[in-house]
């Protein structure tokens, strides 16, 4: 977090620093003040004033009130900076059109859906360098946090509910995903690599994925099976409506970390179902 790749990194990172030099006007006058009085008064001190019947300092109340005041108001521009000029739906300024992006934290597992670009990626998430990203995140089990450090703004999943957030990265480079929220026993795993690379490279990245396969209601409901430390994969054609599907719950939610499905996870990478087996027409229609 304190090596930001990008605009929105870049401010959770001011707030960081200045909230840290806000509690550190606070933090040291105390501490210095603290080995003074210390000293002032200590038992050998014979000179020390020593007036058993003082109740009441106009200057000191001055200093002990305005102190907490001053910090309140400081810290409210803080969040008055980081509710608004952060604010994860708000879209980032720029000449380039953004880049739409579905997520769905799955069980223990991340999906990622280009609704643009018609393909999809498990544990792998590429965008381009220099364009604002248009998350719409879901959960399709139990609550999850998506969250790039270095890009900023870590946000909460819930099943059945729609999130968004906006980031971009400043430039090229691999910068680690991962869920910053337990949930359950793959949650240590839950990782996913960030590649940003330049623009043009992204279009050919995505069309080079058309010959993969295709990710429909059926695959999707094998994928969202229970596994953990699932190696990265992609889709090469993904059926229209399925993020929305799983966000109306149209598709069933995955089981979640109960006792019982936990006794069901799939251990190996090897148990992942082979996607694209079977063509999207012969599958049943998303939706409802």
């Amino acid at each position: 977090m304190l090596d930001p790749q990008g605009p929105i990194g870049a401010g959770n990172r001011t707030i960081l620093l200045n909230s840290l030099a806000v509690m550190l006007v606070i933090v040291i006058p105390t501490l210095v003040a603290l080995l003074l009085f210390a000293w002032m008064f200590r038992a050998s001190n014979r000179n020390a004033r020593y007036d058993p019947e003082f109740t009441y300092s106009g200057r000191i109340e001055l200093i002990v009130w305005s102190i907490p005041t001053l910090t309140i108001l400081f810290l409210g521009g803080l969040i008055y900076y980081g509710s608004y000029h952060l604010d994860p739906r708000r879209p980032i300024a720029s000449s380039q059109p953004p880049l739409d992006i579905q997520v769905v934290a799955l069980d223990w597992k991340w999906l990622f859906l280009y609704p643009d670009q018609g393909v999809g990626t498990v544990n792998q998430l590429v965008i381009p360098a220099g364009v604002p990203v248009r998350f719409k995140l879901t959960s399709a089990s139990v609550m999850n946090t998506f969250f790039v450090p270095q890009l900023g703004s870590m946000v909460y999943v819930m099943n059945g509910m729609q999130t968004e957030v906006n980031l971009q990265a400043d430039r090229e480079g691999d910068y680690l995903g991962l869920s910053a929220h337990f949930s359950g026993d793959g949650f240590s795993d839950m990782n996913f690599r960030v590649r940003a690379i330049p623009a043009d490279a992204f279009a050919s990245w995505a069309s080079s994925l058309h010959s993969g396969g295709v990710l429909n209601a059926s695959a999707y409901r094998e994928l969202a099976r229970q596994s953990i430390n699932v190696p990265p994969s992609s889709f090469g054609h993904v059926q229209p409506g399925l993020f929305d599907a799983i966000v109306r719950q149209t598709l069933p939610p995955g089981p979640g970390p109960t006792e019982a499905a936990a006794g069901e996870a799939q251990l190996s990478p090897k148990a992942e179902p082979k996607a694209g087996t079977t063509p999207a027409a012969q599958q049943p229609k998303v939706g409802g």
